[in-house]
């Protein structure tokens, strides 16, 4: 194991910041917390402190643990705050140019000890790591939704990724209880390069009205034993996610599945985002965390 202690995640005012945040701080790392948005942070602050309680109310942990836990974890708008950490995960925007600027900004205020992770689900790692003047200490890293419940971890090197930086990342990710597998720089690495097509699938059987939203997650849930319909996991992920996944998917594969279908872009305009805007394909109460 490498000599991670402190881990920074950027992007943590975000669904999925906030829970690679908690993998983090649950497995006993200092996590630092960082996001333009202070009120985006407080969110994610809050949604911590429930999701932990949760825990403590299940059995999964006790008081002082959960205490200890957030203890551990603080929130921050300075990106000059994470110059102390030795590993950092990027959960911003799907934006390439996003994601480089945010690396040459890192660049500046890390030290030479400091791993880039990019939680990037369909860009290039390879292209994300041009954005930094130490490529080979950047991987990819990505979590799937609900980071804090899903074990899986796609971990992906870049052309110019070193071998110890993949190794210290990988056994940072067993450290933290998540099952990582190895994946080429490909589009879509596995996962989005089947979930982002049979999402949009999904989407389109809504608009031809081949039947509701809820039987078409029930069809999916009792036929093929998943355990989330795809429409709510879209939900989940964010309506506007899904459109900058097939903005960034499509351009690359040139696969007719993978672009945006019309009732998506509709919703998204009408600010029918999913869970964060309380309705999606579905309606919802409250904000708390997925899990919680």
């Amino acid at each position: 194991m490498s000599n991670i202690k402190t881990v920074g995640v950027c992007g943590a005012g975000g669904t999925m910041g906030a829970g690679i945040a908690i993998v983090a701080a649950r497995a006993g790392f200092r996590t630092i917390s960082f996001d333009t948005s202070a009120e985006a942070l407080e969110r994610s602050r809050q949604s911590t402190a429930t999701f932990f309680g949760k825990s403590v109310e299940r059995g999964k942990m006790t008081t002082a643990e959960r205490t200890a836990i957030l203890d551990n974890m603080r929130s921050t708008t300075a990106l000059d705050d994470l110059g102390e950490c030795d590993l950092v995960i990027e959960a911003v925007f799907e934006d390439l140019e996003t994601k480089r600027h945010l690396l040459g900004a890192l660049d500046r205020v890390c030290g030479p000890q400091t791993i880039f992770a990019s939680n990037t689900s369909t860009l290039s790692i390879t292209e994300i790591a041009a954005g930094s003047r130490h490529p080979e200490r950047v991987v990819g890293m990505h979590f799937c939704l609900p980071a804090q419940l899903m074990k899986l971890i796609e971990m992906s090197p870049g052309l110019l990724t070193s071998t110890e930086t993949f190794a210290a990342a990988w056994d940072w990710t067993e450290v933290c209880g998540q099952i990582p597998v190895k994946t080429q720089d490909k589009p879509g690495f596995i996962l989005n390069a089947l979930l982002v097509p049979f999402n949009n699938d999904a989407i389109r059987a809504v608009e031809a009205g081949v039947a509701s939203p809820a039987d078409i997650d029930k069809a999916i849930k009792v036929g093929l034993g998943y355990k989330m319909g795809p429409l709510e996991l879209l939900d989940l992920i964010g309506l506007d996610t899904q459109i900058r996944l097939s903005e960034a998917f499509y351009p690359i594969t040139l696969d007719a599945r993978a672009a945006a279908p019309p009732l998506l872009r509709r919703m998204v305009a009408a600010g029918l985002l999913g869970r964060k805007s309380g309705r999606g394909f579905f309606s919802y109460a409250g904000d708390k965390m997925f899990g919680a």
